[in-house]
């Protein structure tokens, strides 16, 4: 069970973002959006980095799956939206498995660049327009928008609250995750692989389970920023957007909920507050990225003592 302080903290906090859009112009509204869509896919991130403490730096691939599968079934089979969402959710996962499975006795560095290079090979091919269906270069465009019980996602306040809708259900999750048999393996294996092994923890189930789950939820994620901008393209997905999830559950705190909502503000918001200050605004952010890290190396919101995830407490 959440603990009653905890739970007001997020109550507090999810009703400041239920009313924050109704005093916000349009602009404003559509960053928002995108906030809470890139939250819940560092959360879902964090499931696999922090949590299971895999170095996974190919995240977007399971990102830009769900975002990619709405699309081109909508687009090229005549889908309706609501339709698409168990397919944009599965095929990031059964993608996931596949992609993990062969991989998963990798550690630190290994895993790490072997994440990238998935990440590089699925951009060059949504980049060739493989099977034909995927747009190349310039994307899909003119995505439908979602019905449900005769109701059209079409404003940027429907787009806004179906965004903390999903964003709402990944905290559920990842709170019963956290109370779970599931939870408590990674977090044991994380500590100590070897000693997992040792009282009877299917590792290689865990890990892939962990790289399952991240996936679905990074795979929902991508449905509804398909809806944001009715529209998809490699660019959204590519290396430097799972540089900027590792980053955001770096500087934020792995394992920690707080942390990754606070890096996730820090490396998206913050620099959109600066835009009028154009490439500026890049140089005073990279300083303060770098002083974090320097003054925080576990995080702005690091997790509890005896929580913290195993590759940032051992000595290299």
């Amino acid at each position: 069970m959440m603990d009653t302080k905890k739970a007001l903290s997020y109550g507090i906090f999810l009703l400041i973002l239920a009313i924050l859009p109704f005093g916000l112009n349009s602009n404003w509204v559509s960053v928002m959006t995108t906030f809470l869509i890139y939250s819940t896919v560092a959360l879902s991130q964090d499931i696999v980095l922090g949590r299971a403490g895999m170095f996974d730096m190919g995240h977007a691939i399971f990102f830009g799956l769900g975002a990619y599968a709405t699309a081109i079934l909508n687009m090229q089979f005549g889908w309706p939206i609501l339709a698409t969402i168990p397919i944009a959710i599965i095929l990031p996962t059964i993608a996931s498995v596949l992609l993990a499975a062969p991989i998963i006795h990798l550690r630190g560095d290994y895993l790490l660049v072997t994440t990238i290079g998935f990440n590089i090979v699925f951009i060059q091919a949504l980049k060739n327009n493989v099977f034909g269906i995927t747009g190349g270069p310039n994307g899909i465009f003119g995505v439908e928008p979602l019905k449900i019980l005769g109701f059209t996602f079409t404003s940027q306040n429907s787009i806004y609250f179906l965004a903390l809708f999903i964003l709402i259900l990944t905290l559920i999750i990842i709170h019963n995750l956290e109370t779970s048999k599931p939870g408590r393996a990674l977090h044991y294996l994380n500590l100590d692989s070897l000693a997992s092994e040792c009282i009877g923890i299917n590792t290689k189930f865990y890990r892939l389970y962990a790289f399952a789950l991240s996936a679905a939820i990074a795979g929902l994620a991508g449905v509804v920023f398909t809806l944001q901008f009715s529209a998809v393209s490699p660019d959204a997905f590519d290396f430097i957007q799972s540089v900027l999830f590792f980053t955001i559950v770096l500087v934020g705190g792995p394992s920690s909920i707080p942390g990754v909502l606070l890096g996730t503000f820090f490396m998206f918001v913050v620099p959109e507050i600066f835009r009028q200050f154009a490439e500026a605004r890049y140089l005073v952010f990279g300083v303060a990225m770098i002083l974090i890290m320097i003054f925080r190396p576990k995080g702005i919101w690091p997790v509890k003592f005896g929580r913290i995830p195993n590759f940032l407490t051992k000595e290299q």
